[in-house]
């Protein structure tokens, strides 16, 4: 509700109210504010007997220094991108597909120490195409290794990023467009599904693309997801949490709180020993069985991408014994959302179709959620 103008009127009177203070202190820059503990007071008027016990000192302490600009930033931080595994192989590598369109293909050692491999060139791809990207698999980049924390961070349509090893946290943060495969190292004895490949935080915030996890995620799996489709082989505690769309298939075990705040997107859960009720929360989803011709079809294709990304051997099993394996699923769907795509079909078959059956079934939803709570 309301207009930009609204929220530039309320920044205003912020920066109003901030010189009034400022000015009551004989403060002319902000900059002249920074560190400068000793204009705040503790509080002595609390009445929460455990606040009482706080002692702020070490927080309030003045350091002696030899100037007023050692408390502000006077330089420009060097981040050394130059020394990035992007900047030094990847980008030069990406050059034909930038700027003429041409396919490339690469193979490189990554280590933890590699942050953000292929974001910087994901952010070449977004300048020069804008949000269209570049055709599938335009760039392929085939990594072995450890990746450093935001691996493929950001990536956009048209860069696939293969990682034969591991990952660090926030693998996939923010994907938009592009795709992730992660498996063990071929040599590996291990077993995929009972061991974690990637870190905590993983493809936070995502918005479009595709990913392929051989292995098990940390914490935090896919939360704020809003449209990738990934398939992992277990999540540790708050999996899918506010996720608002995309789909997620889930081979493994879950932690707790599994699907916390999700108000869209589905999510298919291989619940082998019928114990997954007890890891979800519930108080926003349904759990029901992978039954509808449209379910069924959705988790085999994604279990079919995930076998040829990764030969998964779970994926492998489960569809050599479809018939037997596809009623160990449950189907995990946010209650408003489940109303809101039934509303969608009742008025597509009245005929609209695009935003005005969406808006139509949106004010159907929000009428029927009113009659139910009596509002």
């Amino acid at each position: 509700m309301g207009k930009p103008e609204h929220v530039e009127n309320f920044m205003k009177f912020i920066a109003q109210e901030m010189r009034e203070i400022m000015a009551d202190l004989g403060i002319r820059k902000l900059d002249d504010l920074i560190g400068r503990t000793d204009l705040l007071e503790v509080n002595d008027q609390i009445e929460n007997e455990k606040a009482k016990l706080i002692d702020l000192s070490n927080l309030l302490f003045k350091p002696e220094i030899d100037s007023p600009e050692r408390n502000y930033k006077t330089k420009e931080q060097d981040h050394l991108l130059e020394q990035s595994l992007d900047h030094r192989e990847l980008l030069p590598a990406s050059m034909p597909a930038l700027e003429r369109g041409e396919k490339v293909h690469g193979t490189y050692n990554v280590r933890n120490i590699d942050r953000v491999v292929g974001t910087i060139v994901g952010s070449e791809i977004s300048k020069r195409y804008g949000s269209a990207g570049l055709p599938d698999d335009t760039i392929t980049f085939d990594f072995k290794g450890s990746a450093g924390q935001s691996f493929g961070a950001f990536v956009p349509e048209g860069m696939t990023l293969r990682l034969e090893g591991d990952a660090n946290d926030y693998i996939g943060k923010g994907l938009s467009g592009g795709k992730i495969i992660v498996s063990p190292p071929a040599n590996a004895k291990l077993k995929a599904d009972e061991n974690i490949i990637i870190g905590n935080t993983t493809f936070y915030g995502a918005t479009a693309g595709e990913a392929y996890i051989n292995g098990i995620a940390g914490e935090r799996f896919a939360v704020r997801n809003s449209g990738v489709n990934v398939v992992v082989e277990g999540v540790g505690d708050h999996g899918l949490e506010y996720m608002t769309g995309g789909v997620v298939v889930n081979l493994g075990k879950a932690g707790k709180n599994f699907a916390a705040g999700m108000s869209g997107g589905i999510a298919y859960v291989y619940d082998p020993t019928g114990t997954f009720d007890q890891q979800c929360n519930q108080e926003m989803v349904l759990l029901e069985s992978v039954s509808t011709q449209q379910d069924l079809n959705q988790l085999k294709t994604m279990l079919d991408n995930h076998k040829n990304n990764t030969s998964s051997e779970i994926a492998t099993y489960i569809l050599e014994h479809w018939t037997e394996e596809v009623p160990k699923f449950v189907k995990v769907i946010p209650k408003d959302y489940k109303r809101m795509l039934e509303a969608i079909e009742r008025v597509k078959q009245d005929g609209l179709t695009g935003l005005d059956a969406v808006m139509v079934a949106f004010d159907e939803n929000k009428n029927d959620k009113s009659r139910v709570s009596g509002k």
